[in-house]
C-alpha cells in the first residue's frame, strides 16, 4: 500500500469539525467594544484632542536563503511539498466543515451513514489519483495541514467521528510508517512549522 494512499484515506474519515459558540464570539465582540470606548481614539494634549490609532503588527516573510546547499535543498524540497499539499488541506476542511452541516439535517443515523459513505467513495475518486503519487513525507505533512486548518488533530477528529476503536487502528498503522496522526501543528514552538508559516503566507499573499 502506497504510503500516500494510507495517510490520505485515514483523514478521508474526518467528518467532525471543531464547534464554535455562537454566544462565544458575540460575547466577545462586546468585550471588545468595550474596551474601545473605554480606551477612547484620541489622546487630549493642551486643550486639544489629537486623533490617535493603533496599528496592527505586520509580518512579511520571503524566501529564506541558507549557506549550506543541504539545508537549502531541505528549504526548496518543504517549499515545494507546502505549496503541493496546503491547498488539499483546505479541500478537506471545505468537505469536513460541508458535510458537518449537512448531517444536521438528516433524520437518523441510518441516513447519515449512508451519507458518509457517499462523501468517502466520493474522496477517494476525486483524490485518489493525486494522493497515490504523495511520497511519505507530504503524507506527514498533510497530517499538520490538517490539524492547522481544524485546529484538531487526525487522531481527535477520527476518534470523535469513528470512535476510538478505529482511531487506535489507524494511529496504529500511521506508526509502521513512522508517521503519527496525533502530530499537531504548532508554529509557535517547532522551527520547522514556523517555517511552514513563513511559506503558507507567502502562497496566501501571492509572493511565492
Amino acid at each position: 500500500m502506497k504510503t500516500g494512499k494510507f495517510l490520505f484515506l485515514s483523514l478521508a474519515l474526518l467528518v467532525a469539525v471543531p464547534q464554535v459558540s455562537v454566544a462565544g464570539i458575540f460575547s466577545r465582540s462586546k468585550e471588545k467594544t468595550a474596551a474601545k470606548e473605554r480606551s477612547g481614539l484620541g489622546k487630549v494634549s493642551k486643550g486639544d484632542t489629537i486623533p490617535t490609532f493603533e496599528l496592527m503588527e505586520i509580518m512579511v516573510y520571503g524566501r529564506r536563503t541558507y549557506s549550506s546547499r543541504r539545508q537549502q535543498r531541505q528549504y526548496d524540497k518543504l517549499t515545494r511539498n507546502v505549496i503541493k499539499m496546503y491547498p488539499i488541506s483546505k479541500e478537506i476542511k471545505a468537505i469536513l466543515v460541508e458535510t458537518y452541516l449537512y448531517l444536521q439535517n438528516l433524520p437518523d443515523d441510518k441516513a447519515r451513514e449512508k451519507h458518509i459513505k457517499a462523501v468517502e467513495d466520493g474522496v477517494w475518486e476525486q483524490y485518489y489519483p493525486v494522493m497515490r503519487q504523495c511520497t511519505l513525507a507530504q503524507g506527514k505533512l498533510l497530517i499538520k495541514l490538517i490539524d492547522r486548518e481544524c485546529n484538531q488533530s487526525g487522531y481527535d477528529l477520527i476518534n470523535a467521528f469513528a470512535g476510538p476503536f478505529k482511531a487506535h487502528f489507524y494511529q496504529a498503522f500511521a506508526a509502521l510508517f513512522g508517521a503519527s496522526l496525533k502530530k499537531e501543528y504548532q508554529p509557535e514552538f517547532d522551527d520547522e512549522d514556523q517555517i511552514i508559516e513563513e511559506i503558507i503566507w507567502m502562497i496566501e499573499n501571492g509572493t511565492i
